[in-house]
């Protein structure tokens, strides 16, 4: 939640300076992708992108049985009464699912105080169920405002204005370090050779 919420938060900041914002959606804005989606005046997505999906989920297999089983203790020691609630190794108890279940409701009911700040046009009630929809009913719902795909968008914006491309450099991982280096090292050792290939045989 904390980071869909933080990049709908920085949508918010262009929002509040009443700078025209327009977000196309070419494939998915589902749960925190809605979140995000929500902050545009306008909204535009494909007919066959999916849309929606507001309401909160968590998973978290637990263990305690199997460790219970074999006769393996597992110690955890907090301060606060719900510091912990449902844990990978701890006894699953009808107050820890009972606070969990309200700290989930807690979320979504902020998820849906969001959405309808933005969208005032929905009927929050009947979209905020967890459910999603392809594109062309997510129109019907007022989940979004237009079927475009961004391509076309674009093509159309590109008619009366200059359309720049912004991009950000990504972090190489390691692995595409080594994979990088690996490569440059490949490509030296082929002129190297080609160098060699292209030296007469005699002077």
């Amino acid at each position: 939640v904390h980071s869909y919420g933080l990049a709908a938060s920085q949508l918010e900041r262009i929002h509040k300076q009443k700078i025209p914002l327009t977000v196309c959606v070419d494939k998915v804005a589902a749960s925190g992708g809605y979140m995000i989606a929500c902050l545009a005046q306008k909204i535009i997505a494909a007919p066959f992108s999916i849309i929606g999906s507001i309401g909160v989920v968590a998973q978290i297999p637990n263990f305690h049985k199997i460790l219970k089983k074999n006769d393996v203790d597992f110690l955890e020691m907090t301060a606060g009464e719900y510091k912990r609630t449902l844990t990978l190794f701890g006894e699953v108890t009808s107050k820890g699912k009972e606070k969990f279940q309200e700290q989930l409701e807690e979320t979504h009911y902020y998820f849906k105080d969001h959405i309808s700040k933005f969208r005032k046009q929905l009927d929050i009630d009947t979209v905020a169920n967890g459910e999603y929809w392809l594109g062309t009913k997510a129109k019907d719902l007022h989940l979004i405002d237009e079927i475009m795909t961004s391509d076309e968008y674009l093509v159309t914006l590109a008619e009366k204005y200059k359309v720049y491309l912004v991009s950000t450099p990504k972090k190489e991982n390691l692995k595409s370090k080594l994979l990088g280096g690996f490569s440059g090292l490949l490509e030296i050792l082929q002129n190297k050779q080609k160098e060699r290939q292209d030296l007469p045989l005699a002077l």
